[in-house]
């Protein structure tokens, strides 16, 4: 293969695989492939089916390494590192490989055929980052950006809602924002979470420029990846597993815990990239769910006690109720403190439901 004229996929300094600008694959350590990355090599050298397929598989990955458009703020920070308004993958895909499709949430990056770079250059968790982007993030304001590097872990954030990370002595940090009605549903949601022994990430108050916005740290490191159950439901399929059988098998309290959690907070927003495995890096392989995250649409569907359907037990329909009742037959109900009820100051309904839902549970 050509390098001069490809696009190597790299796990930390380690090639996994090669993709031609004609679409021609070569995959160099199956293994460490990225989970959601389809390839397949062209042994008769010409299908040109194939060839397209590869080509639309990899800009398709590259451009998920990218920021939705319809993120509040997202032109705006296109604009702020001279991008275009992108729209289709390929478009997108650019933007990605601008700065290499470096992410916080796992160690692939890609370099041009011979390009003489390494990870320990550009990764995210040992390189600085400029405080400069936060502002782009969080309020949309304009600048020039000139490391593209700086915005690299912004542009890979999932998620509709203004957000950024930051890094200081105390490590990387995601400042999160939407509105004082998001946040305070995060940080509540947070609060009644913790009264159970489920692996969750924490949320806390904090400020950026004399507004509230919630603050939470990273989970990820040169260590251990995350990767979506959005991501992986394309290994299962490439692999004739089952996703959510591997959750119940392999982390059964945090897979029957966030459905627990998730009925409690009224939280409708546990979409298939809301959710996830948590990999360890040395392998590539999954060993647990990651912990439970991102509260910030809680006590929606919040009127009765069935909520809305349950969007981790798919094909399968189940309410959040049912769901929630199932797991704790499974595991229990797991409470390990109560919830100082005083934190629903001003939200009364929601906390005589968040009562009734959780007298359910306990019955």
């Amino acid at each position: 293969m050509q390098y001069e004229k490809s696009y190597q996929i790299m796990h930390m300094e380690k090639p996994v695989a090669t993709v031609s600008l004609a679409g021609k694959a070569e995959i160099i350590n199956e293994k460490f492939m990225p989970y959601d990355l389809y390839l397949e090599e062209d042994y008769s050298d010409n299908d040109i089916d194939i060839r397209i397929n590869n080509l639309n598989n990899f800009y398709h990955w590259c451009a998920s390494r990218v920021l939705s458009l319809d993120r509040k703020y997202a032109k705006e920070i296109l604009n702020s590192i001279g991008a275009v308004q992108a729209v289709t993958d390929r478009d997108r895909a650019e933007i990605a490989l601008s700065y290499h499709c470096v992410s916080l949430t796992d160690v692939f990056w890609v370099k041009k055929g011979r390009e003489h770079i390494s990870f320990s250059q550009i990764n995210l968790y040992d390189n600085t980052l400029g405080n400069a982007f936060v502002e782009i993030s969080l309020r949309g304001r304009q600048m020039t950006v000139t490391n593209q590097e700086l915005a690299a872990p912004d542009l890979s954030t999932k998620g509709c809602f203004p957000k950024a990370w930051i890094r200081d002595d105390k490590g990387f940090r995601l400042l999160k924002d939407g509105g004082e009605d998001a946040v305070r549903r995060e940080l509540l949601a947070s609060e009644i979470c913790q009264c159970f022994d489920v692996p969750q990430v924490r949320y806390q108050e904090t400020e950026f420029e004399g507004e509230k916005v919630t603050e939470s740290s990273l989970i990820t490191s040169k260590e251990y990846s995350m990767v979506s159950k959005f991501a992986f439901d394309v290994y299962a399929c490439n692999h004739d597993l089952d996703t959510v059988s591997i959750c119940k098998k392999i982390d059964p309290v945090t897979y029957y815990g966030m459905n627990i959690l998730d009925y409690l907070t009224g939280n409708t927003d546990r979409h298939p990239e809301n959710w996830g495995f948590l990999i360890d890096n040395r392998t590539n392989t999954y060993i647990s769910l990651y912990p439970v995250m991102d509260f910030n649409q809680c006590f929606q569907a919040y009127n009765d006690l069935e909520g809305a359907n349950c969007l981790t037990v798919l094909p399968e329909r189940m309410s959040q109720r049912q769901a929630a009742l199932e797991a704790v037959r499974q595991i229990g109900l797991r409470q390990i403190r109560e919830m100082d009820m005083g934190k629903f100051r001003g939200m009364e309904k929601e906390a005589e439901m968040f009562r009734k839902r959780l007298l359910e549970l306990k019955r």
